[in-house]
């Protein structure tokens, strides 16, 4: 009788652990999917605040272009058209930025420095574990009762 009743114990046992795996399953996969969701959100806000500052910026660079060559033509000074230079590499960085391929060579050098530059990205004092952050939460705690004294 007692083994017929351990033998349905483990069983449900056994049932309740597959259960609980598979939820922390669907948990983990929830997590990851609205993680990798909110990085997309981010990096479409940083695309289209390239997009949105190249239309100012471009803006600008039309304008003082057109200024710095009517004023060289006007004062005959080549020199004053030296600004329009440096001012195009600027422009043709956010231009890349905001709709070429910058992107994409970041995202193969970031690749290349995780495979073969791992060493750069440790974070000081090593990955937060649970002790680490708890113990600085009851400091905080701690400090917070004290102050509210």
């Amino acid at each position: 009788m007692g083994f017929l009743l351990s033998k349905s114990m483990d069983a449900n046992l056994k049932k309740q652990q597959e259960f609980m795996l598979h939820n922390t399953r669907l948990q983990m996969e929830r997590q990851m999917e609205m993680q990798n969701q909110m990085r997309e959100r981010q990096m479409a806000m940083q695309v289209a605040g390239s997009r949105e500052f190249l239309k100012y910026f471009g803006t600008f660079f039309v304008v003082a272009s057109t200024g710095l060559a009517l004023g060289a033509m006007k004062t005959k000074k080549p020199a004053m058209m030296a600004p329009i230079f440096p001012l195009s590499f600027v422009l043709a960085y956010q231009m890349d930025q905001a709709y070429g391929t910058l992107i994409h060579r970041m995202r193969g050098e970031a690749e290349s420095i995780m495979a073969s530059e791992h060493e750069r990205l440790a974070l000081p004092h090593g990955t937060p574990t649970f002790d680490s952050v708890e113990k600085a939460r009851r400091a905080k705690s701690s400090l917070a009762s004290i102050l509210d004294k």
